[in-house]
């Protein structure tokens, strides 16, 4: 086992007295091609090009010396720490962090982004990663080749968003381009980079003076419960016989739509399912064959503040462009409809 590791963020700046020192005591680099070829690394020392984390860390668990891994930004925020320190490997690592990327993103955007989203997309993740930028006004997606702005655009199809692409971040080739989501299939970027996807009416304004009190989305934010009361959806007959109180509370206990999940609604009525689904942190798509229907779904979302798809037309034949939903509510269409969302396997 190595006899000491320590990670180092890089941000482009010039590294601390910490870094050069560490780098300069190493027998084993382990980092991106443009960390190897910092001037600080040791001609002498074993360099690993790291792509796998996992394998880099088996290397340095059998090397006998002293080990380095390069990273950028602060390896400690989604990045090689904890597979460094995980069990299996029993590496103890000092840290010498910096600027993480998506603070250095939303700088350059000169933009706050304590009220932001912040996900990761491999291409494991991405259609999880799309789901919240779909939910939410404002995500940070650290993004993989395989699930990067380009693949993001194309799966945010039918929601429109702004996305600040920072590529490079810290080096001479730094770039930051601004596209409309529909747009950003229409070029190549080059990795790493980092998207920030913005748009959407806003949320509630969050509690406290000043602005926030925590990082993220506000989970206090807006009216406490799962459910409105029916008055909420508007009076006599805008709810239908499937959206009373009782009967939202039971389909959300059930179906526990969540951040990261994407909902079809599909008879959405007066929106409040829809509504309150969205409330929870889901991306939710809201069907109906009554233009009335979607037009009182709008008004829903909008007066508490959350982000729904709205698509007017008869299922099931509207459904079969839609992206694949992880928990479905049929309010209504009969067997047909029940039948095609089957075929979807979701919940």
């Amino acid at each position: 086992m190595a006899d000491r590791v320590t990670v180092i963020g890089w941000d482009g700046s010039p590294l601390t007295a910490a870094a050069r020192g560490a780098l300069g005591a190493a027998t084993l680099v382990a980092g991106a091609a443009h960390h190897l070829a910092l001037p600080e690394v040791p001609p002498g020392a074993e360099r690993i090009r790291l792509g796998s984390v996992a394998l880099a860390a088996r290397r340095i668990t059998g090397h006998r010396g002293t080990a380095v891994v390069l990273a950028d930004g602060d390896p400690g925020f989604f990045g090689v720490v904890r597979t460094l320190r995980a069990p299996e490997f029993g590496l103890e690592v000092e840290v010498v962090p910096a600027v993480s990327s998506v603070a250095a993103a939303f700088a350059r955007a000169g933009m706050p982004w304590d009220d932001a989203q912040v996900v990761v997309a491999h291409r494991r993740t991405l259609r999880r990663a799309v789901n919240v930028c779909r939910a939410h006004t404002k995500v940070a997606v650290l993004t993989s080749p395989g699930a990067g702005p380009a693949e993001l655009g194309l799966l945010m199809e039918g929601v429109h968003r702004t996305f600040v692409i920072c590529e490079e971040l810290g080096t001479a080739r730094e770039q930051v381009s601004v596209v409309t989501s529909d747009k950003a299939a229409d070029h190549t970027w080059r990795d790493p980079n980092v998207v920030i996807v913005i748009g959407g009416p806003a949320g509630p304004v969050a509690a406290g003076e000043g602005g926030g009190w925590i990082a993220g989305r506000d989970p206090a934010a807006g009216p406490r419960g799962w459910v409105q009361p029916d008055a909420e959806y508007g009076e006599g007959a805008a709810l239908g016989e499937g959206e009373t109180e009782l009967l939202r509370a039971a389909q959300l206990a059930r179906l526990g739509p969540r951040v990261g999940d994407l909902v079809w609604d599909i008879g959405c009525g007066s929106g409040a399912f829809a509504t309150e689904a969205a409330r929870a942190g889901a991306a939710v798509i809201a069907v109906d064959r009554d233009l009335a229907a979607c037009v009182r779904s709008e008004a829903a979302a909008r007066r508490f503040g959350v982000q729904l798809q709205i698509v007017h037309g008869s299922a099931p034949h509207v459904l079969e462009n839609l992206p694949e939903p992880d928990v479905v509510r049929v309010g209504g269409g009969g067997a047909a409809v029940v039948s095609a969302v089957a075929d979807r396997r979701p919940q």
